[in-house]
């Protein structure tokens, strides 16, 4: 088949590789200029960490991993430290840290010798029939595809065209993050330091002479804006954090210079169907678990595994229903833990800041992460074995 996959990210390549490996001819646009490499942390962790070992480049990941000792949560009362070693030993789970960015270049390499890159343009619309979909671009003539694969995220423009709205599909959690690159001497090697006051947090990621700033806050109502306007963000988040203490006000400083400042709500997207016709969706298009779970990249990689092996036993239709139906029990469980992440990182009130400390000191790394890993997805996550493709 003749596939197009808008989104160059992570759930995009991956599922790239797999069509490609099948035989098909695969074509990857995405509205971004180039790779968008910036660096904040991500987990790669359970049955992702399968899927990675048998694209080949799991020696790469490993590699590029970095390890945060700790979490440290900074506040008047003194710092209250989770050792995050120990958190992932107690809970059984296989999980790599790495810097998106690493990830993202690592995919890329993988799959740019069997695969067409357009970057710099987008899709404008889709019009499709029983035996394929006609593309129209922003740039260029107009293309055939026989399907369309939406793997371009939370404001997946797939997803608009084919699926509508995404009002009709968002289900805000409550709270706002940003993320931006900053000097490394606002961190300390190797640990998150996180400052809350009720309702925000601010901290810094520190990997080596690499850091990030995270910014978090509470907001019972959505905040209207412009998901483009990046200066429109910058300017949200400095009311926000406008005379918060610690380094908070420097921090944001710094934060906002960056080219790869990134704001947005911390969301869910909840769809009764993934796919449409010859259109289907995968990654944060589809069920995006919410920055707060952690679980985003495991979800677009092991989706993308499963949408490629569905689609090498069998036509699109019967491929896209086996998918969605053996996908979603993990996601479901995923999506759940948003609101464990969001307690323990942005708690609402000073009580419930002390109650988070005192939890932190008191119950340990096992009882926290008995907690945790209801949710998390884990080795116990098998992945079936699909027809073994070609080997890029």
């Amino acid at each position: 088949m003749r596939v197009l996959i808008s989104g160059a990210s992570v759930g995009g390549p991956t599922l790239a590789y797999w069509l490609a490996g099948h035989g098909h001819a695969v074509t990857v646009v995405d509205v971004a200029p180039g790779l968008r490499d910036s660096g904040y942390p991500i987990d790669v962790r359970g049955p992702a960490i399968d899927v990675a070992g048998r694209m080949g480049v799991l020696d790469q990941v490993r590699a590029l991993s970095v390890d945060t000792e700790r979490v440290d949560f900074v506040g008047a009362r003194g710092t209250t430290s989770l050792g995050m070693r120990a958190l992932r030993e107690a809970a059984g789970v296989e999980d790599l840290e790495l810097l998106r960015g690493d990830l993202v270049r690592t995919l890329y390499d993988a799959t740019k010798a069997a695969v067409e890159y357009r970057f710099g343009d987008s899709i404008r619309s889709l019009t499709q029939d029983d035996a394929g979909v006609s593309v129209e671009f922003e740039h260029g003539a107009g293309e055939r595809f026989d399907i369309v694969v939406g793997a371009d995220g939370q404001h997946s423009n797939v997803r608009r065209l084919a699926f509508g709205p995404e009002e009709r599909y968002t289900k805000y959690l409550g709270c706002y993050v940003a993320v931006a690159a900053v000097d490394p001497r606002f961190g300390i090697a190797d640990r998150c330091v996180l400052y809350n006051v009720p309702g925000k947090a601010a901290g810094v990621y520190r990997f080596g002479d690499t850091a990030s700033a995270i910014f978090l806050f509470r907001s019972k109502a959505p905040v209207r804006y412009d998901h483009r306007d990046v200066d429109e963000h910058k300017r949200l988040l400095a009311r926000e954090f406008a005379g918060v203490g610690w380094q908070a006000v420097d921090l944001l400083a710094d934060a906002t210079s960056a080219d790869d400042f990134y704001f947005d709500s911390v969301s869910q997207i909840r769809m009764p169907e993934w796919s449409r016709g010859r259109v289907v969706l995968v990654g944060d298009a589809c069920h995006a678990p919410a920055l707060l779970s952690g679980a985003g990249t495991t979800l677009a990689m092991v989706g993308a595994y499963r949408l490629a092996g569905e689609l090498a036993e069998g036509g699109p239709e019967q491929a896209f229903a086996r998918y969605q139906a053996a996908h979603r029990p993990l996601v479901t469980r995923s999506q759940r833990s948003a609101g464990t992440g969001g307690a323990m990182l942005v708690p609402a009130t000073a009580l419930a800041i002390r109650g988070r400390d005192l939890l932190t000191r008191l119950s340990g790394p096992q009882l926290l992460a008995a907690r945790l890993s209801r949710y998390l997805p884990n080795r116990r996550t098998t992945l079936p074995d699909y027809p073994a493709p070609v080997r890029l």
